[in-house]
């Protein structure tokens, strides 16, 4: 009341609250277990481009929201070197980081959708410091799932070299996240040090990595990785189902009981029947490869990529496998019509 008089004071409300989906956040191994029987869709995210905002990360999600994906993984991309030339004609050399945000993206698709958001940490362009530093951010953000990479050697380089004071391997980096999950610090001296929670991930390779000397050497060191804390297996893509079989087989036969989830990745262009093969040192069978060869454009070769991802799901289903991870790449279109026949 004003005097005599009253104020009226129109107040127009907005929903605020996040985009709900009314998943329960919980470890990839808790959301398998489950599961009862039912296979779960889930897929992965590059972060967008420095310039874009998040709702480009948005735009590549609510199209398969609709499979009610119980975790997205994210991607980091480390820095690369740049070469400015300066007025002296010297080179100066500058770091970029092309795709940033990776904490902040996942922070908005928790936020926004309620699914767990699981961030990709590798060791390279990392010391220890920064890494246990990055994951007490997580932790405060309530991000328990990660995923724990070694990472690319730069551009410029034959091969990868970790930062000084940083983690080489990914084994050693699974070994950081599960000493603070038992609430060991780098900091020796800390008292009463909080444990986090952290449900780790890490890579397989059904055709070995590029690096390995051989699979059995390659089954050897993943298994390191489980001793030393990781939680659970997901797989580089594969276009051949026989290769994966074969690889869990050798795992369960080395002693690895840990779920194992495939990648996949429909092909959509005909430049991916060379870039894929180089970049990633798989193979793809003869008949995709002769069907890519034979169609007219990339509009066939993509639905070609579909028809072959969803033949590749349904027998992974008919298996028994618990999870199916899709290589998105942001891109939802093939994505989305290959889990309506899945999922």
């Amino acid at each position: 009341m004003v005097g005599d008089r009253y104020l009226v004071i129109e107040v127009q409300t907005y929903n605020l609250q996040p985009t709900t989906y009314n998943q329960k956040k919980m470890k990839v191994t808790q959301h398998i277990e489950n599961a009862q029987g039912k296979p779960l869709f889930s897929f992965e995210i590059l972060p967008p481009l420095k310039g874009q905002n998040i709702q480009f990360i948005y735009d590549g999600i609510d199209p398969l929201m609709e499979f009610k994906p119980p975790f997205i993984d994210v991607t980091y991309h480390r820095e690369e070197y740049e070469f400015k030339e300066l007025p002296s004609g010297l080179l100066q050399k500058k770091i970029v980081k092309k795709r940033p945000g990776t904490v902040g993206i996942c922070a908005g698709i928790q936020n926004k959708y309620s699914v767990d958001a699981i961030p990709h940490i590798l060791c390279g362009g990392f010391t220890k410091e920064d890494t246990e530093n990055l994951l007490i951010d997580l932790d405060f953000l309530g991000i328990d799932n990660v995923v724990a990479l070694r990472g690319d050697a730069l551009k410029n380089e034959t091969y990868f070299k970790p930062e000084k004071d940083g983690n080489e391997y990914a084994t050693d980096l699974v070994l950081q996240i599960n000493n603070l999950n038992n609430g060991i610090y780098l900091d020796e001296d800390l008292q009463n040090s909080a444990c986090t929670n952290f449900c780790i991930g890490v890579a397989g390779y059904p055709e070995k990595h590029m690096e390995a000397p051989s699979l059995d050497s390659d089954i050897h060191f993943l298994k390191q990785k489980i001793k030393n804390g990781a939680d659970y297996i997901i797989t580089q893509m594969f276009f051949d189902n026989k290769k994966f079989f074969d690889f869990v087989s050798k795992c369960r036969a080395a002693g690895i009981t840990v779920p194992i989830i495939p990648g996949l990745k429909p092909i959509a262009t005909k430049k991916q029947l060379n870039l894929i093969p180089h970049r990633f040192s798989l193979e793809l069978p003869d008949d995709l490869i002769m069907a890519v060869v034979k169609a007219k454009d990339n509009d066939q070769v993509k639905q070609i990529g579909i028809e072959w991802c969803i033949k590749q799901s349904k027998e992974l289903v008919a298996a028994g496998i618990p999870v199916l991870h899709y290589y998105s790449m942001g891109k939802a279109e093939n994505i989305k019509a290959i889990a309506k026949e899945i999922f």
